[in-house]
This record gives structure tokens, C-alpha cells and sequence, in this order.
């Protein structure tokens, strides 16, 4: 391909392109740079393989740390295993890519994007799904894009396209809109509790920017001579199809109209009518154009009665606007919750429950040590909420072996993780790490959603000052020509048969995460904005039936819990603390079985089982921080005594001398007639002199302070 170079200006941003220099062999290729963050992401395509009957599309994201000048950890010291937000970045690209092929299409695909080179002030997410959609059509693969993918931020009462990570930190939005020449196609936000009016709005000004970067691609490929390829579907011989829907569409009708069945029970209905129509066919000649077609394609008759099943369901909630399970079309399935299910052990527990799908969430308090460092290129090093989903084979009746997360696990837990992090404490009103663990244990659509509402419910079970509860409804689309119907809390076959999975989290305030992802090319602004509305009503339905369950946070913590007491020392005691070798801290440690965190800034966290424990070893290391003043009384310990006077030990690692001369308000002959080593001491700080030396007498001390004193030393 021949060399290009273009920039493309909007929203204040440059984005600069640069192709036929790198990674010639690639199908297509790309360089998106903005500011001093470059990204390179090819496409490739692949002859198809034998079977396969979906788009075998892989997406892939990498991160170099060499792109921030750092040289990765660990013992290899190399990138191994990508991190979370790299799995969380090749799903946004995937997302908004997927529906725009073809969905015929059965060659391998396979996208890469690459960080090379990474600045502070441009995340190269974005970037990386835009630069998607160009190296698709550089590689002339069939595609109905473009495809263009921005940020938006909201700095005070102004919306910002591609915000710095600054800017989305101290913002209150942080939302990906990726669009289409036919509308918005995928929508992700973190948010604090913003309207939805607010939230609409950011859509429509991100989706705006999103068309004037299509624009510039199209200009793009004219300038290069490239078409977009759309090539036609391949020819499929209708008597299959005509055949099954003619033996089976009164029997489907049927069980979609008995809407008391069970998710199982439906299920073995149609699989009863399906083993029908395989009889129907076995039955049929050898020499039958339609058992001909079957033998031919195993997959075939299977797939044409998933379609024919889609089709029947579809139609019934266009033309009637009832469900498979009877409900309308804005009704929520019915809820329960409970918390406290587990014993106390557990710090913090929350069982969801609507319709089908239930998910339990465990919340576990743990120490500042506890957080989880972060080693890749975001500037954030370290994370103190962590949310984790756990989807069993077992939640939807299946076998099949159990291994380390998906990226669906992944993207689920992190999107329940968005939706909870705007209602948490801060670091310092509750220093805790916090986790939650989201076990679907069944599952009939939506469980990213019950996992927010089951984790708000273990959140106050267990003890976490949140300051409001969250919770969160599923919303689904199905689109015949102009007829559009929404859909309120979808269930399993309603999210695997319609167009979209909307998901809406919040409060009762405004919106804290959304997540929309579409099969088809994309949908207009009006449509998004009726089913986030339409949203609203089952949001607080759902939430009015978990406050009914607690509706505050416990005000006591799980037994087992950690106590935890956060302060503040000098950062340049440090040293002092923690001793020679850590001598000092781990001393502390096994003195009280106390566990201690300090951070560099001199923010001490001490925690412990036993709430006394750690104010004990608080008091140890304030001792040891301690700087005295002038008329200060403590009592001391004698440890040395030399002719001109007798040293004493008043706080752990702190000593000072006690003259001959201050020992009695009398003449002493020698130091050993008043004090000897061991003996404990009552002393008050006379003097501290130019060298930092501690000047002690035990002359002129009040009763009082000397009371004052015993009780501080009793404490320690």
C-alpha cells in the first residue's frame, strides 16, 4: 500500500494517521497518534475454517510498557499475562466492530491494536477503536462502517471530547460513545449520579464528533482509491427454511404463548418440537432436497430453527406486545433479596434474586496492603475497590471445564465495579480495601445488573458507608423495519434473539454506569434516549425492594472484620518506625499481632481483629514518632548510669539524661544512692539543647502530672 499521512482536527484534538509504513504483511494498518500517545492496529483476514457456522472475529490489545519508558516487573521482566484494563480495552473495540461485519461472514478475522508509545494526557483506548474501523477498510475486509469511536468527559458544566486522564478523574463523566453512518452503536459511562437528561445529552455531543471522524475516513479511502467492500450474501436455498417454519410455526406459537412455563420448561418444549422435526426429516427419501441439505450441513437445520424460533418471538412482541413470559413490555420480573447469609465470618453478604437469575454477592474488608497494584500503562498504580464476576457452568444447566476468568467475567466485573465506586467512601473516612465477589449462581439474562444490586446489598450488610444504594435494570430492543418496542429487565432468550443489551445502573439521584451493545448497524439518539428513560422507573423498582430488605448500612462490622486506625506521622520518621532491617515494625508487629501499613506520604494504617490491639500498637509507634517539648512528663525506665547522672528511657527508642544535679532537690554524693538501671522513674523534659539532646530532671513535677503521666504510660 502506498505511504499516507492525514490529520484529522475536531473537538480541539488532532488525531494523526499514518499508513504504508508499518507492518506491510498486515491486511491493513494504521499509526493513530494523538499527542504523544501512538497506536498501531492492523487487520488481517483468513481463509474461513471447515464448520464453522458464526463470524470467528478475535480482537486483541496490547500494551508495551516501553510506551511509558518503563521496564516491565516480575522475574521475566517482560509483559506476560495481559492486565484487566487491556482485556477491558479489546472488548470496547470488539463491541462496537462486531455487528458491522456481515454477519455470513465466516473468514477469519483478527484485529490488533498496539500501544507504542503513551503520554499522560491522551488514553489510547479510544484511539485504538477508531484506528479499528480504518485498518478494516485499508484491508478491504466486508464492513458497514466506517466506524468511529470518542470520549467524553464533563469538566464542571462543560462536556470535553477525548478528555486527559486528569480530566476524567476530577470529572463527573467518563463516557465512550462508538457510532455508525446508521446511529450510536455502543455506549459505555462511569458517572456520579448524573441526570439522565445529562447523560443523553453527552451522547448526542460525543455521537456528533463520532460523524465528522466517519466523514474523515470516508475522505480517507476516497483520497487511497478504496471502496468499501459489501460483498452479497451467499445464496441459501429457501425450502429448508419453508420447511421447517411450515412444520413448526403453529407448535413454536404455541409454547411462546404459555407464559407460565419456566426458562427449563420452554426450553424442553421447543427441543421436543425440534426432535419432532428431525423425525419429520429422517422420514423423508434419501433423495429429498431438504434431507440432502441437512446431510450436507449438519448445522443447517439446527441454525434454520433457531432463526425460525427468533423470527415467531420477535413478531409476537412487535404485533402483540406481549412476552414469552406474559409480561409488558416495561415490567420487571418479580424480586427478592436477602443479606446475611452466610455467617459472620463472611464480612458481608448479599443474595439478588429476579425471575430467574440470581447472583450472590460477598463483600470482604481488607487492609491498605490488601489494594491491588496496578502494572500497566494507566497513571493509576494501585486499586482500593475491587469487583469480581464469577459465571459457573452450573448458572445456566451446562457442563463444562472450569478455568481462569473470560473477558466476558472480566467486562461484567468491571462494569459492577463502575457502577459502585461513585457511592463508596473515601480513603479517608474508610480506609479499608474493599472486594466484592459476584457468584451467579443461576442465570436468565442480566446478571451483570443483579450482580450491582446483590453487591449494594452486601456492601451494607457488611458494614460500608455507602452513600447510596445502587441498583441497576437491563433494557432490550427489537427492531422490524420501523417498528421499534423497548424492552424493561430482559430475560436470556429475549437478550439472545433481540438487537440490543442496555444496561442502566444508578441511584436514585441519577446514573452511575451504563453499557449498551447493539447486533445491529446502529440506532438513533431518540431511541437510546427512550430506553434510558424508560430505564428510570425499573432502576427505582428494583431499588425500593432491596431497601425494604436493609435500607442502611449496618453500623456495626462483621466480628471478624479488621479494625483499622489510619494517622499521620512525619514521612521523614519513616526510618525510625520501621527500624534497621524492619527490626522496629516487626517487633510492633509481634508484640500486638497488629498488622501495619505506611505509605510515603507518612499515612499509617494499623489494623487488627481486636479493635484494642491496634490502638496499642497506634500507641507504639506514636511513641516512637514522638517529638517532646519542654515541661513534657513521662515516666521513664533508668537504663545507664554513668558519675554526672543517670539516662532514662521515657518513650520506646527515646531516652534522655537526668543530671546529677536534678535527681533531689538536695545535694546527691553519687547518682547510685537515688537511682539504679531498672528503676522506673517519674521525669519531666527541662531542656531540649541546640544538638537535639534531652535534658531531664525530676524537680518541680505536680502531682497531677505525674498522675497524668501513669495513666499515658498505662495505655502503651
Amino acid at each position: 500500500m502506498q505511504e499516507f499521512e492525514k490529520t484529522i482536527s475536531f473537538g480541539g484534538r488532532d488525531i494523526h494517521l499514518r499508513g504504508g509504513l508499518l507492518a506491510p504483511q498486515a491486511g491493513g494498518a494504521v499509526l493513530v497518534q494523538s499527542g504523544e500517545t501512538a497506536v498501531l492496529v492492523t487487520a488481517t483476514r483468513s481463509a474461513g475454517r471447515q464448520g464453522i457456522d458464526f463470524l470467528p472475529l478475535l480482537v486483541d490489545y496490547e500494551e508495551r510498557l516501553y510506551a511509558a519508558g518503563r521496564i516491565p516487573g516480575g522475574f521475566l521482566r517482560r509483559e506476560g499475562r495481559p492486565p484487566e484494563r487491556a482485556t477491558l480495552i479489546c472488548r470496547l473495540i470488539d463491541r462496537p466492530m462486531r455487528p458491522l461485519f456481515p454477519q455470513w461472514l465466516r473468514d477469519d478475522i483478527q484485529i490488533v491494536a498496539t500501544t507504542l508509545a503513551m503520554d499522560e494526557q491522551v488514553p489510547p483506548d479510544v484511539l485504538a477503536a477508531t484506528g479499528a474501523s480504518i485498518a478494516v477498510l485499508l484491508a478491504k475486509i466486508p464492513f458497514y462502517g466506517p466506524m468511529a469511536a470518542v470520549r467524553v468527559g464533563l469538566v464542571g458544566d462543560d462536556f470535553v471530547i477525548n478528555p486527559t486522564y486528569k480530566e476524567v478523574e476530577t470529572g463527573d463523566l467518563d463516557l465512550v460513545v462508538a457510532g455508525s453512518p446508521d446511529g450510536v452503536i455502543m455506549v459505555e459511562a462511569g458517572a456520579n449520579q448524573l441526570p439522565e437528561a445529562d447523560v443523553i445529552e453527552a451522547i448526542d455531543f460525543g455521537y456528533e464528533v463520532v460523524q465528522d471522524l466517519i466523514k474523515a475516513q470516508l475522505e480517507l479511502i476516497k483520497e487511497l482509491g478504496i471502496e468499501i467492500v459489501t460483498e452479497q450474501e451467499p445464496e441459501t436455498d429457501p425450502t429448508l427454511a419453508t420447511f421447517i417454519e411450515e412444520k413448526t410455526a403453529a407448535a413454536i406459537k404455541d409454547v411462546l404463548k404459555q407464559f407460565s412455563l419456566t426458562k427449563p420448561e420452554r426450553d424442553e418444549k421447543l427441543d421436543a418440537i425440534k426432535d419432532e422435526l428431525v423425525s419429520a426429516i429422517d422420514a423423508l427419501e434419501d433423495e429429498n432436497p431438504i434431507k440432502v441439505a441437512v446431510a450436507e450441513n449438519g448445522k443447517a437445520l439446527g441454525n434454520t430453527y433457531k432463526s425460525v424460533t427468533k423470527k415467531l418471538m420477535r413478531q409476537q412482541i412487535v404485533d402483540e406486545k406481549v412476552r414469552v413470559d406474559g409480561r409488558q413490555l416495561d415490567e420487571v420480573r418479580p424480586i427478592s433479596c436477602r443479606v446475611g447469609l452466610l455467617p459472620k465470618r463472611v464480612h458481608g453478604t448479599g443474595l439478588f434474586q429476579r425471575g430467574l437469575t440470581q447472583v450472590m454477592s460477598v463483600a470482604t474488608l481488607g487492609t491498605p496492603g490488601d489494594a491491588q497494584m496496578m502494572d500497566d500503562l494507566h497513571p493509576d498504580e494501585e486499586k482500593r475497590y475491587l469487583h469480581h464476576y464469577n459465571f459457573p457452568p452450573y448458572s445456566v444447566g451446562e457442563t463444562r471445564p472450569m478455568r481462569s476468568p473470560g473477558r466476558r467475567e472480566i467486562g461484567h466485573g468491571a462494569l459492577a465495579e463502575r457502577a459502585l465506586v461513585p457511592v463508596l467512601p473515601s480513603k479517608e473516612d474508610f480506609p479499608y480495601v474493599i472486594r466484592v465477589v459476584s457468584e451467579v449462581l443461576s442465570s436468565n439474562g442480566s446478571t451483570s445488573m443483579g450482580s450491582v444490586c446483590g453487591s449494594t446489598l452486601s456492601l451494607m450488610d457488611a458494614g460500608v458507608p455507602i452513600t447510596k444504594p445502587v441498583s441497576g435494570a437491563a433494557m432490550g430492543l427489537i427492531k422490524e423495519g420501523d417498528e421499534v418496542r423497548i424492552l424493561t429487565d430482559i430475560q436470556g432468550i429475549e437478550d439472545f434473539l433481540g438487537d440490543m443489551d442496555f444496561k442502566v445502573a444508578g441511584t436514585d439521584t441519577g446514573i452511575t454506569a451504563l453499557q449498551m451493545d447493539m447486533k445491529i448497524t446502529g440506532l438513533p439518539l431518540s431511541v437510546i434516549a427512550d430506553a434510558i428513560n424508560q430505564a428510570k422507573p425499573a432502576r427505582l423498582h428494583i431499588l425500593e425492594k432491596m431497601l425494604a430488605t436493609i435500607d442502611t448500612p449496618r453500623a456495626e462490622l462483621s466480628p471478624y472484620a479488621p479494625r483499622l486506625i489510619s494517622f499521620k506521622i512525619d514521612p521523614e520518621m519513616i526510618g525510625m518506625v520501621i527500624g534497621p532491617g524492619g527490626k522496629k515494625i516487626k517487633a510492633i508487629t509481634e508484640q500486638t499481632g497488629a498488622k501495619v501499613d505506611i505509605n510515603d506520604d507518612g499515612t499509617v494504617t494499623v489494623s487488627a481483629i481486636e479493635g484494642e490491639k491496634a490502638l496499642q500498637a497506634k500507641a507504639l509507634i506514636e511513641s516512637i514518632v514522638f517529638k517532646p517539648a519542654a515541661g513534657d512528663v513521662f515516666v521513664g525506665k533508668v537504663t545507664r548510669v554513668i558519675p554526672i547522672g543517670a539516662f532514662v528511657e521515657f518513650m520506646p527508642g527515646q531516652e534522655g539524661m537526668v543530671h546529677i544535679s536534678q535527681l533531689a532537690d538536695y545535694r546527691v554524693a553519687k547518682v547510685e544512692d537515688e537511682v539504679n538501671v531498672g528503676d522506673e522513674v517519674i521525669i519531666k523534659v527541662r531542656e531540649i539543647d541546640g544538638r537535639g539532646r534531652i535534658n531531664l530532671t525530676r524537680l518541680n513535677i505536680h502531682p497531677d502530672e505525674a498522675a497524668a503521666a501513669r495513666e499515658a504510660a498505662a495505655l502503651r
